[in-house]
């Protein structure tokens, strides 16, 4: 791998959140636990009925407490036996303030990729 593809990987750094979000897809819908959220996407416990693939586009409703409520749409960017992760296509004006407001610094902030040299 040489440093320029080293470079230019990163991502949002994920803030750990309990909550619940309640995924549709169409007909179908799925309540489950959130694990973390950062300002691009979501990772969620992967529902035992779960059926979807990569790829495919959903409305997410995050639930955090009793007053806070971020609806969100999304695609399923990853599936692992035990999660699935969202990668957000859409977040709706009025709701963006409340999504960095529960975010708070994880919101600007990019992990670094791991140097070659420090994998040891």
């Amino acid at each position: 791998m040489s440093d320029d593809s080293a470079e230019q990987y990163s991502r949002h750094a994920r803030m750990p959140i309990r909550s619940i979000v309640l995924i549709s897809m169409g007909p179908l819908s799925w309540v489950t636990e959130v694990e973390n959220i950062s300002a691009t996407g979501l990772l969620a416990q992967r529902p035992s009925e779960w059926n979807a693939n990569a790829g495919e586009r959903c409305v997410l409703d995050l639930l955090v407490g009793d007053d806070l409520h971020i609806h969100l749409e999304a695609n399923v960017s990853r599936l692992t036996p035990n999660h699935v992760a969202f990668a957000y296509t859409n977040i709706p004006e009025d709701k963006e303030h409340a999504l960095w407001g529960l975010l708070g610094q994880y919101a600007d902030h990019v992990d670094k990729p791991v140097q070659a040299d420090e994998q040891d």
